[in-house]
């Protein structure tokens, strides 16, 4: 199994041509200044993942080259034998538990783990009931005398948050219903790969303000990107995350965040354009509701063409036809595979940080 992963993104070579070009041009520097930005991450061990704006720039920097630097040792194209590549997370294991199930989340972390030499061990909502049959608090306790990290993909933040607050061990936020930092980390990721340099360029969301927004608007804000959001009314982003967002796009010299009700509105002049389900898991009862509400948000053709030559689509999975359009969807344009397959690399990262293995 180990040896195939090395080829596993054959797909997504089209798409690292920014990276290469920095390679060939720069040769041993850029790799010593991949080095020094990791080496950021010194002080990240022991600290829990909870959202991007917890990270300095310092450490967003460095998760995003030490997941390249995971993909460049394990993944296609390398010349390192997967038998004897690096084990840093040699006898350490990782408790996942899964309120909400997901294909991305669990592969990721399972194999991420495993490339890296530990352990991680599914719990599934038959197999642990948070805060039901056992307090939060103990679950905590209990999961950080076995485990040396609590992965957890909940329902509610607060179950995160109290979750960090118990826990002897860090604790990565896989998704909760305020936040999904794992996915902003792909998808900058993915971005930094076709682009380079993200600072100054323009991402549009277009859809629900929902958790997948926040980390994005939050990361893409320290990265210099300008922030440009379209939401049907009531389907805001939370006030706070906008809030913050403001404070970092003025501190990074950015745009104001620009909001607007019209997507096209949001599109224009943009670099990268993005959605997510307008559905989530747990709302299905109001799908025909928000069907009915998000009318004129899918990303199609028409909707791309507002947007700047040569601008790319993502958007973290599943999706629905309703949401964007086969054409944008399977087109040049857009990176949502290799954004999926940066779940991996970038999970592997926060990992190694929190447990000093760098």
């Amino acid at each position: 199994m180990l040896s195939s992963l090395r080829y596993m993104n054959v797909p997504a070579a089209r798409f690292a041509t920014a990276t290469e070009a920095l390679v060939r041009s720069g040769g041993g520097s850029y790799h010593a200044k991949r080095a020094m930005s990791i080496s950021a991450l010194s002080g990240f061990e022991g600290k829990h993942f909870i959202s991007i704006d917890r990270l300095s720039n310092e450490e967003l920097r460095g998760l995003l080259d030490l997941s390249k630097k995971y993909r460049d040792v394990y993944g296609r194209g390398s010349s390192v034998d997967p038998s004897t590549a690096p084990k840093p997370l040699m006898g350490k294991t990782v408790s996942m538990i899964f309120q909400k199930r997901s294909t991305r989340t669990r592969v990721s972390t399972e194999t991420g783990t495993n490339l890296l030499g530990g352990h991680a061990l599914f719990l599934g909502p038959s197999d642990i009931q948070l805060g039901v049959n056992e307090s939060m608090r103990d679950t905590a306790s209990v999961l950080s005398r076995f485990n040396s990290i609590i992965l957890a993909r909940v329902f509610a933040h607060n179950d995160i948050t109290e979750l960090a607050k118990y826990a002897t061990v860090p604790v990565i936020n896989a998704l909760s219903d305020m936040h999904h930092p794992l996915q902003t980390l792909a998808d900058l990721m993915a971005l930094e790969d076709h682009f380079g340099d993200l600072r100054g360029k323009t991402l549009a969301w277009v859809g629900d303000g929902n958790n997948v927004l926040h980390d994005l608007m939050l990361g893409g804000a320290k990265l210099g990107m300008n922030i440009r959001i379209a939401t049907p009314k009531g389907y805001e982003e939370n006030a706070g995350v906008l809030a913050t967002t403001k404070k970092l796009a003025a501190e990074n010299g950015t745009s104001d965040v620009f909001r607007t009700t019209v997507a096209s509105e949001a599109v224009k002049g943009s670099d990268v354009v993005v959605t997510d389900t307008w559905v989530s898991m747990g709302q299905e009862a109001e799908y025909e509701k928000r069907v009915k509400e998000f009318s004129g948000y899918q990303v199609n053709a028409s909707l791309m063409k507002q947007a700047n030559p040569g601008a790319v689509f993502l958007h973290c999975l599943p999706r629905h036809p309703e949401e964007v359009s086969d054409d944008v969807f399977y087109s040049d344009q857009s990176l949502v595979f290799p954004e999926a397959e940066n779940r991996m690399w970038t999970v592997m990262a926060v990992m190694a940080a929190q447990l000093g293995k760098l």
